[in-house]
C-alpha cells in the first residue's frame, strides 16, 4: 500500500493569531508592539468598553478621540492577556489599570458630547433667510465690494474703470440685483456733478482735491455704468423663457434660423427667443458688424413665419432698415420705448433709411419681439 503523507499544520505567523499565550506575557506584549494594526488595538479596546460599560457610560467613552483605543498597544495587550485568561504577577503587576484608564475618559467624553449638541441646536436655530434677502447678501458680497474696491482705488488717486456688465455675467447676477447698485451709482453721480457744476459747496470741497478733468472722468464712468445696469436689465428680459408660441411649428420654424445669439465685447447685447418670432407682429434686429439697425412689420393676421434663415410675411413697404452713428444712443429706446417713441426718435435719425432683405445671418442680434 502507498503510504500516506501526513499533514503538517502550521502555526500562523501573523497577526493574533500567531500569538502564544504559552510564552508569557512578554511574547504578547512584544508582538502587540510590533505586529498588531492600530485597527486591531482600537477594534479590541472598543470591544471591552461596550461589554464592560453602561449604555450611557461606554457612549461617552467612545465620543473620545481614536488615538485613546489605537495608540497604546500595551492597554490592548492586557486586555487580550486577561480575555484570554491569562493573570499579570511579578513585573507585569499593575498592567491591568487599562480599566482605570477608560473610566477616566467618561468626563471628558460627556463635554465632548455635550458641546456636539450645543453645535447641533445652533445649527438648528439658524435663520431661514428669504428669497430677497438671500439676493440683498449675493449682491453686497460680489458687485457691491467690486463697487467698493473701486471707490477705494478712485480715494488713492488711481483711475481704474469697472465693466459693470461683464461683472455681472461673473457673479451670475440679473436683472432683479440691478436697483442696489444703481442707487449707489447715482449717488456718485450727484456728489461729482454737483462739484464739477459747483451747485453744492460741500461737494466742491470734498473733491477739491481733484482736477475737474478727473472729475469728468469720473462722471463719464458713473454714466457708462448706469447705461450698463440698463442693458443688464434689457438681457435678462431677452432670457427670459417665453410662454407657448401661438404657433405650434414654433420651435420647428426656427430651427435652422442662424443668429447671434449674445454680443458681449461690443454691444452687450443678448438676443430674445427666436421661438417669440413666429406669429409677432413686429420685428427688431440689429447687425453688430456694419451697425444695422432693421424694423420688420408684417400685416398678415398669422404673423411672421420663419423658413431656414429667411423671414416670411415681411410687409416690405412698412420694414425699414438704416445704419446707425452711434448704437449705443438708439439701442436702449428700441429696447425699451414703446412703438411710437421708436418711430418719433427713428424719423430723428440723420442716415437714410431703405428696404430691408428678410434674412438674418450670424452677425445679427435678435432685438425685441412685438406681438
Amino acid at each position: 500500500m502507498a503510504v500516506r503523507k501526513k499533514k503538517i499544520v502550521t502555526r500562523p505567523r501573523t497577526g493574533l493569531a500567531a500569538i502564544s499565550m504559552d510564552k508569557g506575557f512578554d511574547h504578547v506584549l512584544y508582538h502587540f508592539h510590533s505586529e498588531i494594526d492600530r485597527s486591531t488595538l482600537s477594534s479590541i479596546s472598543k470591544s471591552y468598553v461596550k461589554d464592560n460599560f453602561s449604555k450611557k457610560d461606554r457612549t461617552a467613552i467612545l465620543a473620545n478621540p481614536e488615538y485613546h483605543f489605537c495608540s497604546y498597544s500595551h492597554r490592548a495587550a492586557a486586555i487580550w492577556w486577561e480575555s484570554n485568561g491569562g493573570t499579570f504577577e511579578g513585573k507585569h503587576v499593575g498592567y491591568d489599570k487599562y480599566k482605570e484608564h477608560f473610566s477616566e475618559l467618561i468626563t471628558s467624553g460627556k463635554e465632548i458630547l455635550k458641546e456636539k449638541a450645543l453645535k447641533a441646536k445652533e445649527r438648528g436655530n439658524v435663520i431661514q433667510l428669504t428669497p430677497q434677502q438671500r439676493l440683498r447678501k449675493k449682491i453686497n458680497d460680489t458687485i457691491m465690494m467690486d463697487l467698493e474696491e473701486l471707490e477705494d482705488a478712485w480715494i488713492e488717486s488711481k483711475k481704474p474703470e469697472l465693466d459693470i456688465y461683464q461683472r455681472f455675467l461673473y457673479h451670475t447676477l440679473t436683472g432683479q440685483a440691478v436697483e442696489p447698485v444703481r442707487e449707489k451709482i447715482d449717488g456718485w453721480l450727484l456728489d461729482y456733478s454737483d462739484a464739477y457744476h459747483k451747485r453744492c459747496d460741500q461737494a466742491v470741497e470734498g473733491y477739491s482735491h481733484l482736477s475737474r478733468n478727473e472729475i469728468k472722468r469720473r462722471i463719464s464712468h458713473c454714466e457708462a455704468m448706469l447705461t450698463d445696469l440698463d442693458k443688464v436689465k434689457a438681457a435678462t428680459k431677452a432670457r427670459r423663457k417665453t410662454k407657448a408660441p401661438r404657433i405650434r411649428t414654433a420651435d420647428k420654424q426656427v430651427k435652422k434660423l442662424q443668429f447671434l445669439r449674445e454680443d458681449k465685447a461690443n454691444y452687450k447685447l443678448v438676443s430674445v427667443a427666436a421661438t417669440s418670432i413666429p406669429g409677432a407682429e413686429r420685428l427688431y434686429t440689429f447687425n453688430v458688424k456694419n451697425k444695422v439697425i432693421t424694423e420688420y412689420v408684417t400685416a398678415s393676421r398669422n404673423g411672421f413665419e420663419v423658413s431656414g434663415s429667411t423671414l416670411k410675411n415681411v410687409d416690405k413697404t412698412a420694414s425699414r432698415q438704416c445704419t446707425l452713428r452711434k448704437p449705443e444712443d438708439f439701442l436702449p429706446i428700441v429696447q425699451n420705448k414703446t412703438t411710437k417713441q421708436i418711430d418719433t426718435a427713428w424719423k430723428s435719425l440723420t442716415t437714410k433709411s431703405r428696404e430691408p432683405a428678410p434674412r438674418i445671418n450670424k452677425e445679427t442680434i435678435l432685438l425685441r419681439v412685438v406681438t
